[in-house]
C-alpha cells in the first residue's frame, strides 16, 4: 500500500486555499521506505520494452535532522491547529487559510477626527442647553411634569427633594441620549474602546467561521473520515502521530489522497488500514521515500494545494473584496496555463517559477501531481535532492538522459514531435512537410533496427550519406518490408526538390551532433537512462538543465521539443488523476502554432504549463495574440515595455466605469451687498467666487492601459489575471509579490 497514494482517481479534496507561517514538520526525520535502486529508471529500455516508473535522482539516504530551511518547526499542537484552521474559498487565487471575505462594496466610514470633533461639539451644545435650563434662562417649562406629578403636601419635604433629583437625572439622560445620537457617541466609543470584532466590521470584514471543536466528532486532527468508515484504529494511530509531532503537512495530504483512492477502489481498504497501522504517518510514501523537501522558499498549504506568491495591493485599482487578501496559485488555475512577462531581474524566477515548482514538488510527494521544471543550467529551481530526476544536458556526470522521441513508438508521432523542435522556428519550412520527411526516415530505420536512430545516425540519413541509406535498405530487403522500402524511395525522390525540408532539418539536427552532447539522446539503451515525458502518470519531480550559455540555439530547440512532448504526453495519459505541469523558466522562441493549440487542449487533460518570457517579442508576431488567448492566466511584471503592455491591455479588455466631470463657473452677483462680499472674498483668497456643476456618466475604459502597465506598476509588483478550470475569472489585480 506504500504507493496507493501515488496512483488512482482524481483527488476529491476540496480546492480551497491557504496556510500561514506555522507549517508543521516531523520531529523525527523519516527514513526512505525503499532501498536504493529498487525502482527502474523512468523511460529506461529493457528487454521487455520501455519502463515508465519513477526513480530517485540520487540514492536516498538519511534525512537531515530538523525542519527544512525556510520553514519554521512546530509541534503536535501547532499541527492540529493547522488542520483545524478553516479554509474558505473566495474565488480564483484567494489564499484561504483563515480567509475572511470582505464586503462587496467599501463601507462608508467616517474619519476618526471627524467623529471626535462632532462628539465634542454635541457635548458642548448639550452642556450649554443644560446650563440655560438650570439657570432659568429658558423659563421653567421643563419643570412642569415635576409639578404635575408630585402632590403639594411634599413641598419642602424629603420626597420632594428626591423626586426633583430623579427628574433632573431623567432630563440629563434625555439630553445625553439626544445629543449623543446627534454627535454619534456610540460609534466613537465602539471604534476607540472595542476589540477586533468592531474594527473588522468597520473595515467591511465578516466574522471568521468557527473552527471545529478540538476532540469533537468533526475535528480534522482526529481523522473523522476514517472513524466514520470503521477504521477507528487507523484514525487513532494518525491522531497520535500528529499529536506527538511525527506528522507534517505532506504526510496529511498524502494519506488523505491515499484514502480517496480507497473510496474509489474499496479493494484497497485492507492494505491501507495495514499500512497506517504499521507505519503511521510514514504510510503510503512517495516511491523516493521522501516526506518533505530539503528546503522551502515559499508558503504552502497542501490541504488546499496552494502556494502563496503575494498580496493583493490595498488600492483603488483593485476590487474592494480582493484588497489586502493573499494571492495564491493552485492546480485549479494552473490548469488553464499561465503566461508571465517581465524583464530580466523582475522576479519571475524567484517570486513565481520557484514557488510554483516547489509547490508542485510537494504535491508530487503527496501523490497529487507531476512536475517538469526546465531552465538554463544554474537557474535556482531548488537543490538536486528536491527532485527524483535531474537531467543536465551536456554534463557527462548526469545520471539521466533525455528521450529524443518522447517515448513514442509510432514513427509518424515521433516525426511530428521532432519536426516541431527542429523546424518550428525556421522561416519558409512547413512543419507538416518536415514531419513527413522525418517519418520517411524514422519508419524504415525503426523497422530495420528495432529502434529509432540516434542523433549522428539521423544526421547521416538527412545528409543522404550513401552508407547509412544502403544499410537500412539492405535490412529492409532482407526482411521483406516493401512498404518501408517505398517510404525510403519516396524520401530519395523528394530529396533536392524545391521546398525539400531535408537540408534545413540536417542543419538543425547538427546542433545536437556536437562533442558536448556525445553520449546523450542515446537510443541503444547502452548509455545512461533515458527519461520520457510519457512518465507523467507517476508523481514525478523532474528538473532539466539546458546548456543555454554555450549552446543557446540547441537549448531553445530542446525546450521546443519538451513543450511538444509534454503536450502530447499529457493528452495521451489514460490516468489523468495527477495534475501534470511543465514549467519553462525561459520560453523564448519555443512556441509554434501547433504547441499553442496544444496548450489549449491541456485544460481538459488535467495539465498546464507555466511560460516565462522577458518580452512578447520573443514570440513570433503571428502567435502573440493566439498565445494570450490560449492561456487562462496572464501576468505582467513591473518594467514591461509599452508595446507589451498594449498586448496585455487588449487581452484584458475594457470595463464600464463612472466618470465625474466637474465644471466651474464664476458667480456674478446682482445685489450690491453680495458684490461687496464677493469682492472682499476675492481680495482675501485671490480667487473669484465660483460654483461647480458635476456631470456623472458611464464610460468604457481599459482595465489597465499600456501606459499604466509600463509606468504605474511599482517594483516588486505585478498585474495578474486568473481563470480557473471551472471558468471562474478575476479582473486584473495589482499584486505585491512575496520576496
Amino acid at each position: 500500500m506504500d504507493t496507493d497514494g501515488t496512483h488512482g482517481t482524481q483527488d476529491a479534496v476540496a480546492r480551497t486555499n491557504g496556510i500561514g507561517n506555522g507549517i508543521p514538520r516531523p520531529a523525527v526525520p523519516p527514513r526512505p521506505a525503499h532501498a536504493p535502486g529498487a525502482h527502474p529508471a523512468p523511460g529506461a529500455h529493457t528487454a521487455a520494452g520501455p519502463v515508465h516508473a519513477p526513480g530517485p535522482a540520487h540514492a536516498p539516504g538519511p534525512a537531515p535532522v530538523g525542519p527544512p530551511a525556510g520553514a519554521p518547526s512546530s509541534g503536535g499542537s501547532a499541527f492540529a491547529d493547522w488542520l483545524r484552521t478553516p479554509r474558505r474559498s473566495g474565488g480564483p487565487g484567494v489564499w484561504a487559510y483563515g480567509h475572511v471575505p470582505r464586503a462587496d462594496e467599501e463601507p462608508e466610514t467616517t474619519p476618526t477626527r471627524q467623529l471626535v470633533s462632532g462628539a465634542l461639539i454635541a457635548l458642548l451644545a448639550g452642556l450649554l442647553l443644560w446650563s440655560l435650563l438650570w439657570n432659568g434662562y429658558l423659563g421653567g417649562f421643563w419643570l412642569w411634569p415635576l409639578y404635575m406629578f408630585t402632590p403639594d403636601s411634599w413641598a419642602g419635604r424629603l420626597p420632594s427633594v428626591v423626586a426633583s433629583y430623579i427628574w433632573y437625572a431623567m432630563v440629563l439622560a434625555g439630553l445625553a441620549i439626544g445629543f449623543g445620537r446627534l454627535g454619534r457617541w456610540p460609534e466613537l466609543v465602539r471604534r476607540m474602546l472595542s476589540g477586533p470584532a468592531a474594527r473588522r466590521a468597520a473595515a467591511g470584514l465578516a466574522e471568521p467561521p468557527p473552527g471545529p471543536v478540538p476532540g469533537g466528532d468533526e475535528d480534522p486532527a482526529g481523522w473523522p473520515e476514517l472513524r466514520g468508515a470503521g477504521l477507528g484504529e487507523a484514525a487513532e494511530r494518525l491522531r497520535a502521530e500528529g499529536g506527538a509531532g511525527r506528522m507534517n503537512d505532506v504526510d496529511a495530504a498524502r494519506i488523505r489522497r491515499a484514502w480517496q483512492t480507497v473510496l474509489a477502489d474499496p479493494g484497497r481498504r485492507a492494505a491501507f488500514a495495514d499500512a497506517v497501522r504499521d507505519k503511521g504517518a510514514g504510510a503510503c510514501t512517495h516511491p523516493s521515500g521522501a516526506r518533505d523537501l530539503p528546503v522551502r522558499a515559499a508558503r504552502h498549504d497542501l490541504l488546499a494545494r496552494q502556494v502563496r506568491i503575494g498580496t493583493v495591493a490595498d488600492g483603488e485599482r483593485n476590487p474592494y473584496p480582493r484588497r489586502g487578501t493573499g494571492l495564491a496559485l493552485d492546480p485549479a488555475v494552473l490548469g488553464t496555463s499561465l503566461l508571465a512577462v517581465g524583464p530580466s531581474g523582475g522576479g519571475k524566477t524567484g517570486r513565481l517559477v520557484r514557488p510554483v515548482v516547489e509547490s508542485l514538488a510537494l504535491q508530487a510527494l503527496a501523490g497529487q501531481a507531476a512536475v517538469v521544471a526546465v531552465g538554463a543550467a544554474g537557474t535556482q529551481l531548488g537543490p538536486d535532492a528536491a527532485y527524483d530526476v535531474v537531467i543536465r544536458i551536456g554534463d557527462p556526470a548526469t545520471a539521466y538522459d533525455l528521450d529524443l522521441y518522447g517515448g513514442a513508438t509510432d514513427p509518424d508521432e515521433a516525426a511530428g514531435l521532432l519536426a516541431e523542435a527542429l523546424a518550428g522556428d525556421v522561416p519558409g519550412v512547413d512543419v507538416r512537410r518536415a514531419a513527413t520527411a522525418l517519418a520517411q526516415l524514422l519508419g524504415p530505420f525503426r523497422t530495420a533496427h528495432g529502434r529509432f536512430p540516434g542523433v549522428p545516425e539521423l544526421r547521416e540519413l538527412l545528409d543522404r550519406v550513401p552508407a547509412a541509406l544502403d544499410g537500412v535498405r539492405r535490412e529492409l530487403e532482407a526482411a521483406g518490408q516493401h512498404s518501408m522500402l517505398r517510404e525510403l524511395d519516396a524520401r530519395e525522390r523528394q530529396s533536392g526538390s524545391h521546398g525539400d525540408p531535408g537540408p534545413a532539418l540536417a542543419d538543425r539536427i547538427a546542433l545536437l551532433d556536437r562533442p558536448a552532447f556525445a553520449g546523450f539522446f542515446d537510443t541503444t539503451g547502452q548509455q545512461g537512462r533515458p527519461f520520457s515525458l510519457r512518465s507523467l502518470e507517476h508523481p514525478l519531480r523532474v528538473r532539466i538543465d539546458l546548456p543555454e550559455r554555450g549552446h543557446a540555439d540547441a537549448s531553445r530547440m530542446l525546450a521546443r521539443l519538451l513543450l511538444a512532448q509534454f503536450s502530447a504526453g499529457a493528452a495521451a495519459r489514460t490516468d489523468r488523476s495527477l495534475f501534470a505541469c511543465l514549467v519553462l523558466d525561459d520560453a523564448a522562441h519555443t512556441l509554434t502554432p501547433q504547441t499553442v493549440r496544444g496548450i489549449q487542449r491541456l485544460r481538459s487533460a488535467n495539465a498546464g504549463v507555466l511560460l516565462a518570457l522577458r518580452t512578447m517579442d520573443e514570440v513570433p508576431e503571428e502567435l502573440r495574440t493566439p498565445l494570450l488567448g490560449a492561456v487562462g492566466c496572464r501576468m505582467a511584471f513591473s518594467g514591461v515595455t509599452t508595446w507589451d503592455g498594449q498586448r496585455f491591455a487588449e487581452a484584458w479588455g475594457t470595463e464600464w466605469v463612472e466618470a465625474r466631470d466637474v465644471t466651474s463657473r464664476t458667480v456674478f452677483a446682482d445685489q450690491p451687498l453680495t458684490r461687496a462680499i464677493h469682492a472682499f472674498r476675492k481680495l482675501v483668497t485671490g480667487k473669484a467666487v465660483t460654483t461647480d456643476a458635476v456631470t456623472v456618466r458611464q464610460v468604457e475604459r481599459a482595465r489597465w492601459s499600456a501606459s499604466d502597465l509600463a509606468h504605474a506598476v511599482p517594483p516588486g509588483h505585478a498585474v495578474l489575471s486568473l481563470t480557473s478550470v471551472r471558468g471562474e475569472r478575476t479582473t486584473p489585480l495589482l499584486v505585491r509579490l512575496d520576496g
